[in-house]
């Protein structure tokens, strides 16, 4: 998570929102599905813990994409734009972007098509019902792509262990916060089994099924005492590689 896309302990950003509606406008429930339906029939769920017929599905979607490939897309928007847009039109261009770079669509359909329903907003949207890919829909939506796996020998750390977020490179997306790198934490949890991520993130070390820790830390430590309440504490999941010990 880059700057932009994980904001905690930053000042003078504005008001926050405390909007607590999932979808705000009718048209982010159709951006939600579309990315719904991406991840249902994503090439990568061959090789999840609950197989599924991907190969023999009727569709002509053949990559990847999972939460990451949205995440990635959101977050390597320039800082400055980002915040120009809601919630669900980061969603939009990501997903937009996407087709184009994969080839799907050009710019140019995709700026023809955007002016024909600008034009006729109340025009008929296509509609391809397909009983196989409403049935990997629902399979998907019950099963998901990802869970816990066993654990191939002891974890590095155990509850009540002091330890040290670790400060990786940057890379296109992690699951690390910003404000926890070169932190002091104590293991509050360690979770049974062992958790892969969608995606490997190279460099900033998430790949193979790896432990997952719930790690305590004190508001204090992490924004300074001017600036967090008394006898706060932040929890965060963090994958092993992201642990380091405290000494």
């Amino acid at each position: 998570m880059k700057l932009q896309h994980h904001l905690g302990g930053i000042e003078n950003l504005g008001p926050v929102s405390t909007e607590t509606r999932v979808f705000v406008e009718p048209w982010e429930k159709r951006i939600f599905g579309i990315h719904t339906v991406m991840m249902a029939e994503s090439a990568h769920l061959s090789d999840a813990i609950h197989a599924y017929p991907v190969k023999e599905l009727p569709t002509s979607f053949k990559n990847d994409w999972t939460w990451a490939s949205l995440r990635t897309g959101a977050e390597d928007m320039q800082p400055f734009e980002y915040f120009k847009y809601r919630y669900y039109e980061k969603w939009l261009g990501g997903i937009s972007q996407f087709f184009i770079d994969q080839g799907y669509i050009s710019a140019e359909e995709l700026g023809e098509k955007t002016a024909f329903f600008r034009a006729n907003p109340d025009a008929a949207l296509p509609e391809k019902p397909n009983e196989a890919i409403g049935a990997q829909i629902g399979a998907y939506l019950q099963k998901g792509d990802s869970g816990a796996h066993a654990l191939d020998g002891a974890t590095r750390f155990k509850a009540g262990d002091t330890v040290r977020i670790a400060d990786p490179d940057a890379v296109d997306h992690t699951r690390l916060p910003g404000y926890l790198r070169n932190k002091t934490g104590l293991v509050d949890l360690v979770y049974p089994g062992a958790f892969s991520y969608f995606v490997s993130t190279g460099p900033d070390g998430i790949g193979e099924p790896m432990p997952v820790y719930r790690i305590a830390f004190d508001a204090a430590h992490i924004w300074g005492s001017g600036k967090s309440e008394e006898h706060t504490t932040i929890y965060a999941d963090l994958y092993e590689a992201y642990v380091l010990p405290a000494h």
